[in-house]
Formats: C-alpha cells, sequence, structure tokens
C-alpha cells in the first residue's frame, strides 16, 4: 500500500512539473510569428510597386503563418523616413522592412544624416524581385535604333533630354551611368514623379528616358513609345525584340530595380529563416507568380548571406556613380 502511494504521488508531481513547463513554453519558444501580428513597414506611398509586393506577400504569409500581416506606408525624404523607423523597431518579428534599392544603396549617398546605416543597422532577408529598366524614346523619335541615338550623343554632347521621376531615382542614376560608360553628356529633366515624365517623353517634349520596364510596357506595346534596349543581363521575355546593354557593348550597364524584405539588427536566425522561406513560397504561388513574371518581375527569392553580398555590392556601385556625376538630391 505504502508503495503503490509513493508511485501515485511521484507521478502526480511529475504531472504537474510537465504542466508547469509546458505552460512555460510559448513565451519563450513558440515559434514565430506565435498568432502575433507582423508589420510590413514600406517606406512609400500605397499604391507604388513597392507597395504592391508588401501587399501580395503578406497576403500569402498571412495564409501560411495564420497571423495577421499589416502594411504600413510611412512615406518621406526618398523612403529613408521610413527606414529609419524600421531601423528602431524591436528586432522580435514585428516589424519587417520592405522597400525598394532606394533606401538601401542610393538615398544614404544623397540625403545627409540619415537615421540609419544600410549596412549595418538590418538583418537582410531576401531580395524578392528585380526588373530591368529600358531605354525608350517617342514613337516619333528619329532615333530608330541604340545606335542611332548613341552616335547623335556622342556629336551633339548636352543636347539630347533625358527625363526622370526625379533626382536620384533609378531612372535618373541609370542614365548617369550610361552616360559615365559611353563618355557621353546629356540633360537630365527631373520631374515629381513618373507620370509627368511619361507625358511629357510620350509628348516628345524629352527626347528619351530609362524607365522600369513595367512603367513603360504597355506604351511601348501601345505604339506611344520606341525600346531601343533594356539592361537586364538576357533579354526580356516580354521585349523579346529588344537588345541588352550587353549585347550592344555596354557590360556595366546592366541594372535593375529590386524590391526586398529586411529586418531591424538582430533578428533571430530561426525567423528569419522561416521568413525567409515564407516569402520565396509566397512569390512561386501559382496564383502570384504568373502574375508578377506578366508585369516584368523577375523573382528572386535569393539566401540572407546572397541578399547581404548583393546590398554590399550595389552600395559601392551607385556611390561611385553619384560621386562622379556629383549627383544631389535637390
Amino acid at each position: 500500500m505504502f508503495k503503490t502511494k509513493t508511485l501515485r504521488g511521484a507521478l502526480i508531481g511529475a504531472s504537474a512539473a510537465l504542466l508547469a513547463i509546458t505552460a512555460a513554453l510559448p513565451a519563450a519558444a513558440q515559434a514565430w510569428p506565435a498568432g502575433k501580428p507582423v508589420t510590413l513597414l514600406v517606406p512609400f506611398p500605397p499604391g507604388g510597386s513597392t507597395d504592391m509586393i508588401a501587399r501580395t506577400v503578406g497576403a500569402k504569409l498571412q495564409e501560411r503563418f495564420g497571423a495577421s500581416f499589416i502594411v504600413d506606408n510611412k512615406a518621406g525624404a526618398g523612403g529613408t523616413l521610413g527606414a529609419g523607423l524600421a531601423k528602431r523597431a524591436a528586432p522580435d518579428g514585428a516589424t519587417i522592412f520592405v522597400s525598394s534599392l532606394g533606401p538601401f544603396v542610393i538615398g544614404p549617398h544623397l540625403i545627409k544624416g540619415v537615421a540609419y546605416d544600410p549596412l549595418k543597422d538590418f538583418d537582410y532577408i531576401t531580395v524578392a524581385v528585380q526588373a530591368p529598366n529600358v531605354l525608350a524614346v517617342p514613337a516619333n523619335s528619329p532615333h530608330k535604333s541604340f545606335a542611332d541615338l548613341l552616335k547623335h550623343i556622342k556629336a551633339n554632347p548636352d543636347k539630347m533630354s533625358f527625363a526622370s521621376a526625379g533626382n536620384g531615382t533609378s531612372d535618373h542614376l541609370t542614365a548617369e551611368l550610361f552616360w559615365q560608360a559611353t563618355g557621353t553628356r546629356a540633360v537630365h529633366v527631373p520631374y515629381k514623379g513618373g507620370a509627368p515624365a511619361m507625358s511629357d517623353l510620350i509628348g516628345a517634349v524629352v527626347d528619351a528616358s530609362f524607365m522600369n520596364i513595367n512603367t513603360g510596357l504597355p506604351n511601348i506595346k501601345g505604339g506611344k513609345l520606341r525600346a531601343l534596349a533594356v539592361t537586364s543581363a538576357t533579354r526580356s521575355p516580354l521585349l523579346p525584340e529588344v537588345p541588352t546593354m550587353d549585347e550592344l557593348g555596354l557590360k556595366d550597364v546592366t541594372v535593375y530595380s529590386w524590391q526586398a524584405f529586411a529586418a531591424p539588427k538582430g533578428l533571430a536566425a530561426d525567423t528569419r529563416a522561416r521568413l525567409r522561406e515564407g516569402i520565396v513560397a509566397a512569390l512561386n504561388d501559382a496564383t502570384v507568380k504568373p502574375k508578377l513574371l506578366e508585369l516584368g518581375f523577375e523573382i528572386v527569392g535569393n539566401t540572407p548571406e546572397q541578399f547581404t553580398a548583393f546590398q554590399a555590392a550595389e552600395f559601392a556601385r551607385w556611390k561611385k556613380v553619384i560621386e562622379t556625376g556629383k549627383i544631389t538630391a535637390d
């Protein structure tokens, strides 16, 4: 009888201890996101490419993890305002920074005193997508080919005008890179956004522009613009007849715009791995991938290590272009 009571007491004690340990696990060991809401901080207004990528991927992450993924747009200062806010967030996986290349590799070279170090203050998760730029001219332009344009710009320095969505934008910096690579000079015409730049290009108020392929595609397909070259490593399946800069002899003018996911420095390795896995799955989802490809995006989904190396290379590249071109944000 004594032995039976002793055994029963020991089992009860062990069960109680196990329950106590189990009850403590959710706070310490339950896998991210543990049912808690996650903010996808986008440093631009709603409606742009970065916002679209965040919302598209966020919806799939919500399905996958069973937690709320909420897009929070914090626009200002070319995206550097939002980057500063993301840097100061807790590295617990509750805030994820979703941005284009601007705040990562361009803004810090143009804007003095940004409130973050893009090389040190983030844990890089993955580059989600990328898209090349396309060199386009009005449909009635006398330049029927890239060779025509290059011949003209060399013979007429500081005469051709290139439109952009603003100082320091991808279209501006691609043009600067092109001029530096070819030893040519032209007139940069910055607009306050892509829409007025596009309008004046179609109307032949300006001579040319390097624009993101998904921005220019409708007017190229519609016959309002003529595409002369793309900045991708290989020809775009959306414009298979248009040669790459590399094919045309300009190996240093391979350029992509890109959107990526990062977190405040200190994110747990297992959280970063789960998040990256979920993002890649979302991008390759059968309901998502075809739509992205139709818009001109290429799926990347690289590893944190690959993104970290890519970030450093892009940072150095655009620093050189900006300093050589004496480009400012004004």
